[in-house]
């Protein structure tokens, strides 16, 4: 936010310098020259290589290193996945939303290499479970390598098959309190419904890549992704069983965003 412009002298000035990007284009220097000639924040521009430097100099404060996530990350990578898992700050995110409200089961619909299971299940106490579900038998074996590396694979239970099946089929004796829905977004509105079957009264759903680089907003882009994700939203604005909402995300997992929901 600028100074009032009575208290600009006590802010220091910015030069510009094109050769660098644009976050590092402003350069402190001395105070005495005025600020109002600069432009404000929401007249500048930006990209997104720009917001993957926030991301990372963030990180580089808020997310502390990790040699068994940092481990499972190469790991994935030498095996051939596809960079599609989260983030570390939305692992600890997730990390920290189980940890909030104490969870002890979390639930999964997309597995890939388990990072974000892994992430979960450190937040779940020591008899906790996370019950993650995933269709490719290749990426659950390279995840059941990843959570040893974490030292968490007595925490998670993983099913392999398609969800549109093995979800429904599911029944467990006690219901979760976090569900993080990360797989295909055709099929989202029926797994975010059998979530609902399964998570408490007073539990959070989390859907991600819901904003798909602003694809779901422009009605002149059809795919059975964006598609999915426009069938959950409409759904979801006439159900009385939850309050949600949705934030956009940018940064090195591009421009997107997740819903999160709460079950009434």
């Amino acid at each position: 936010m600028n100074p009032p412009a009575d208290q600009a002298h006590a802010f220091p000035a910015r030069v510009y310098h094109p050769q660098k990007t644009s976050l590092a284009r402003y350069l402190y220097i001395h105070p005495s020259i005025h600020m109002s000639n600069w432009k404000t924040d929401r007249e500048r521009t930006s990209s997104l290589s720009d917001w993957t430097q926030v991301e990372e100099y963030s990180n580089s404060f808020l997310v502390r290193q990790d040699d068994a996530f940092n481990a499972i990350q190469h790991n994935d990578k030498n095996r051939g996945l596809p960079d599609i898992a989260v983030s570390a700050n939305q692992g600890k995110f997730l990390y920290l939303l189980a940890k909030t409200f104490g969870a002890r089961r979390c639930l999964e619909v997309g597995t890939l290499g388990g990072f974000s299971t892994a992430w979960m299940a450190r937040a779940v106490p020591d008899d906790g479970k996370v019950v993650t579900f995933e269709l490719n038998e290749n990426y659950g074996k390279i995840a059941r390598e990843n959570w040893k590396i974490a030292g968490v694979s007595d925490k998670i239970s993983l099913v392999l098959g398609s969800a549109t099946e093995t979800l429904v089929q599911y029944d467990p004796k006690e219901r979760f309190d976090l569900a993080f829905i990360d797989a295909d977004k055709e099929h989202c509105l029926l797994y975010f419904r059998e979530a609902k079957r399964l998570v408490r009264k007073g539990g959070v759903i989390i859907v991600d890549n819901v904003v798909r680089y602003g694809k779901v907003a422009d009605p002149s882009y059809q795919d059975h992704d964006t598609n999915g994700v426009r069938d959950l939203l409409k759904a979801i604005q006439s159900d009385d069983d939850v309050d949600a909402t949705s934030l956009n995300t940018v940064g090195s997992k591009g421009l997107d965003g997740f819903l999160y929901a709460l079950l009434k």
